[in-house]
């Protein structure tokens, strides 16, 4: 535990989140950002995603990000829950790209389009993006997932003690 004095707002206190808490955070959440890279340059974009022990599936299109997993398949899904500046949850998946490609993956790109179609709108950030830049033409999903190798999270909230400065307990 960490406590932190923040001006203006008072302490806040962070917890380590246990692997199970990151789990129950990733499972409540459908928008994250991706983050890859190529070259040593970072690349981070929002996904919509769903999250099973083990796995979070997408479903995106061709494009950079695609590029670069296919290139350097170690990549990471940043999840954020934030009520105010002191009081939200952070959950970092750190694991591997794996795309699902017909026809030897067609069992898992059920399973993920089943999972996935349990989300409102979870089609619209990937097809809706490629669609402003393609008009009508034909527009062909893409369906991954990374294994998850870890998480680790944090989760920061106000506490009533007064007069605390920056120490960790």
């Amino acid at each position: 535990m960490l406590c932190v004095e923040v001006k203006g707002v008072g302490i806040m206190v962070v917890n380590e989140l246990k692997e199970a808490e990151c789990g129950a955070v990733l499972t409540g959440a459908s928008l994250g950002r991706l983050g890859c890279s190529l070259d040593n340059q970072p690349y981070v974009v929002p996904i919509y995603f769903v999250y099973e022990p083990g796995y979070i599936y997408v479903l995106s299109t061709y494009g950079q990000k695609t590029e670069w997993m296919r290139t350097n398949p170690k990549v990471c899904l940043a999840v954020d829950d934030i009520t105010n500046e002191s009081q939200w949850t952070s959950v970092i998946a750190k694991g591997r790209y794996q795309e699902l490609p017909e026809p030897q993956f067609t069992e898992e790109r059920e399973h993920a389009r089943k999972l996935l179609a349990k989300r409102y709108r979870w089609w619209q950030n990937a097809l809706g993006e490629r669609q402003l830049r393609l008009g009508d033409e034909l527009i062909t999903p893409l369906f991954f997932r990374i294994c998850v190798d870890s998480m680790t999270g944090l989760r920061a909230a106000p506490e009533a003690a007064q007069g605390a400065s920056l120490t960790q307990k």
